[in-house]
């Protein structure tokens, strides 16, 4: 198991410059870092890779970010755009090394409405026809998708591990896996464990952040369940901190980060970091 932390909640759009943080994360002790790709034109992958390598890290995954204009049920042209992206980042991610592409694929983010069941299953048909050639195409560059639940007030399309393992099922490709985060599950699932060992070996990525969005440990959440569950499903991918700060205020609006809910974010990642390692590791 390594231990990763998103590129959100220190800075965003992420390019090339960006990289300077790589030295600071890998003195905080931390394994990989997941690079959130807003627009793939802002950054160049061999340069990133070479930071990475000088700064003794690894590009474990890279997180995707679908606005209004990427979405896999909306308008034909959301589609192709959502579709060109991933496949843009796909092939990005050859030159990065990184085995994982996360998210929430399937549609924009804070896409919520009250759609009818049959609007619902139509938009469902139209999500698993884009997903087919999309994970064909992770498929033969060696990548995996993993797929992410988001909570109910950011989607109304996939909330759970159930839905989210049926997706996995009518797409059919071995290229798609489940994403699970602790701070949907905790809104979301009757008991993250139970849902961690329901994924079992389709479990691809695991987000690990506070039930308020800040320091993992600092909060209600039941961590011991989630590690017995980790445990039991013998899961051997990334843990990763993604949590977010009002220091990087479009994430920080995005995420409905309105109030200061840790003294700072590197108290977010190092002392995240120290509790995942001795509660996970």
């Amino acid at each position: 198991m390594r231990f990763g932390i998103n590129t959100f909640l220190f800075t965003f759009p992420f390019t090339n410059q960006s990289t300077r943080w790589f030295k600071t994360f890998k003195g905080w002790g931390f394994d990989t870092v997941e690079i959130a790709i807003d627009d793939p034109a802002n950054l160049d992958p061999a340069q990133i890779k070479f930071a990475l390598d000088k700064a003794g890290l690894v590009c474990g995954s890279v997180c995707g970010c679908f606005g209004p204009d990427r979405d896999l049920r909306g308008t034909p042209e959301a589609q192709q755009n959502a579709a060109a992206y991933i496949m843009k980042c796909l092939d990005q991610m050859v030159v990065l090394d990184c085995p994982s592409f996360i998210g929430p694929v399937y549609s924009a983010v804070g896409r919520a409405d009250a759609v009818e069941p049959g609007d619902y299953k139509q938009q469902w048909a139209t999500v698993v026809g884009n997903l087919k050639p999309i994970c064909a195409y992770a498929a033969a560059r060696g990548r995996q998708i993993c797929v992410e639940p988001l909570n109910r007030f950011e989607t109304d399309f996939i909330n759970t591990a159930d839905q989210a393992l049926k997706l996995v099922k009518d797409v059919g490709s071995p290229a798609l896996k489940v994403h699970l985060d602790t701070f949907h599950m905790n809104i979301e699932e009757k008991c993250q464990g139970a849902a961690i060992k329901k994924v079992g070996k389709l479990l691809g990525h695991i987000h690990a952040c506070g039930s308020d969005r800040g320091t993992p440990g600092n909060d209600h959440i039941n961590w011991d369940h989630i590690a017995e569950a980790l445990k039991k499903v013998k899961y051997q991918g990334d843990v990763v901190i993604e949590s977010f700060t009002k220091d990087v205020k479009i994430i920080a609006k995005a995420a409905a980060i309105w109030r200061k809910i840790e003294p700072s974010r590197e108290e977010i990642a190092t002392k995240g970091l120290k509790f995942l390692k001795k509660t996970l590791g």
